[in-house]
């Protein structure tokens, strides 16, 4: 693997070995002094055009475990400011030396462009409406943390998955474990076509509600909103959201997810964000092991196995404090 721009083109084994290696991350995460020297001496780039907290940070905090150096670049106080196309930006992170590139972007298919212009290994950390594969990922490695095998598991995505890109992601990830998809939400909030997804779709929250294992809830995206796709945040609540009333009708097993930032009151309810249920801050916790995983996957040795991974010795304390 040299790339991962997407999670359409990832099969089960794909996903299976990256789940694995995931495994063995998460037990890194837990040590004393969370760091091994797998890939010291290896540079990560964050190419972020856009605003983010958990994927920027969880990657970072991935590369700084992997004993990896980083180096992050921002919009604001760059020469993208100047006019500097995203060719040119990246060539120049590329004759700096890295080995790996993570790119988020307002544009669809801005990373396979990125991939095309230079001979690092690229991560797409999201990229417009398209796709946000690590995303789909950690979201994969959760539900497996909690219910097991996703065969056969019924899972609805709830909400704006016309502007969303975590959507994509999950649709053909759940897919390739086995998992039934149901997309959830009014027509106006759904992609133009969805022929060839692997999904079934639904208009009405209130009708699956019996029938489904696990309920992933999307953000509405108003920044990328250029119509009016509702009559209101408070209709949409009403018809969409996941209140109480609404998790109390969801099985005493089923899962509840949202990958965040998280809209409290609108597509979820205070109250069920704090459910027991609810798998959110996991996701955000194993998001770093799974990014560790992925970078490990594309720069780390190609004959180590995981459990080789777990047996890497941790570094001592003086040289981390250094």
């Amino acid at each position: 693997m040299k790339h991962l721009l997407d999670t359409a083109s990832l099969d089960r084994d794909d996903i299976d070995e990256l789940m694995e290696l995931t495994d063995a991350f998460v037990e890194v995460s837990q040590r004393p002094i969370p760091k091994v020297p797998t890939l010291r001496g290896r540079t990560v780039a964050l190419l972020f055009y856009e605003d983010s907290t958990r994927t920027r940070l969880s990657f970072e905090t991935a590369a700084k475990r992997l004993s990896a150096d980083t180096m992050t670049f921002g919009v604001s106080g760059s020469s993208v400011t100047k006019g500097e196309s995203l060719r040119d930006t990246a060539l120049t992170i590329e004759a700096m030396g890295v080995d790996a590139v993570v790119v988020r972007h307002r544009s669809s298919g801005a990373p396979h462009r990125v991939a095309s212009w230079i001979d690092a290994s690229v991560i797409n950390g999201g990229d417009g409406w398209h796709d946000h594969p690590t995303q789909g990922l950690l979201d994969c490695y959760t539900l497996r943390a909690r219910l097991g095998s996703l065969t056969g598991r019924r899972i609805a995505i709830v909400g704006d998955v016309k502007h969303s890109r975590v959507a994509r992601a999950d649709v053909w990830a759940f897919a390739a474990l086995g998992a039934e998809v149901v997309l959830v939400a009014p027509p106006t909030l759904l992609p133009p076509s969805v022929e060839g997804w692997p999904v079934t779709v639904a208009h009405h929250l209130d009708d699956v509600l019996g029938s489904v294992d696990v309920v992933a809830l999307l953000r509405m995206q108003r920044e990328r909103t250029t119509e009016a796709l509702i009559p209101s945040l408070r209709e949409y609540t009403a018809r969409y959201g996941l209140t109480v009333a609404r998790a109390r009708r969801l099985g005493e097993n089923a899962v509840i997810m949202h990958p965040g930032p998280m809209n409290r009151g609108v597509e979820i309810a205070p109250e069920v964000a704090d459910d027991p249920r609810a798998v959110i801050v996991d996701q955000v916790r194993n998001g770093v092991a799974l990014r560790m995983a992925v970078l490990f996957r594309l720069l780390g040795a190609e004959a180590r196995s995981a459990p080789a991974v777990v047996d890497l010795p941790a570094e001592p304390a003086e040289a981390v404090r250094a």
